[in-house]
């Protein structure tokens, strides 16, 4: 006899199933909270937290937090920045890889 498992990731946003949906964890008012996202609602979530976590001063690691995958630098910054120097990109949702490569490149 053969099985056959199949885990089936959900964003829990949007509640789209998502080959690339990870969990995230971050905390406020003390209280951590994890949620699993696809990378367009990481992307969200990144967006409207960024003017606060670049305001506010860190105090150390959310215990069980991993490293920040590597798209998370500031998506708000990478737009404006993109279309500065004449890129074409959406307000919302996934920033393109070249546009990321290029933004990296030129900082």
């Amino acid at each position: 006899m053969a099985q056959k498992i199949v885990t089936i990731y959900t964003d829990d946003l949007t509640g789209e199933e998502s080959t690339e949906a990870a969990t995230h964890t971050f905390a406020l008012d003390g209280v951590t909270y994890e949620i699993d996202l696809s990378p367009d609602s990481y992307d969200q979530l990144l967006e409207a937290l960024g003017p606060f976590v670049h305001a506010g001063r860190k105090t150390g690691k959310v215990r069980g937090q991993r490293k920040p995958a590597p798209r998370a630098e500031d998506t708000g910054a990478i737009r404006v920045w993109a279309k500065e120097n004449g890129y074409d990109v959406n307000e919302r949702g996934r920033v393109p890889a070249n546009i990321r490569e290029a933004y990296q490149k030129a900082h």
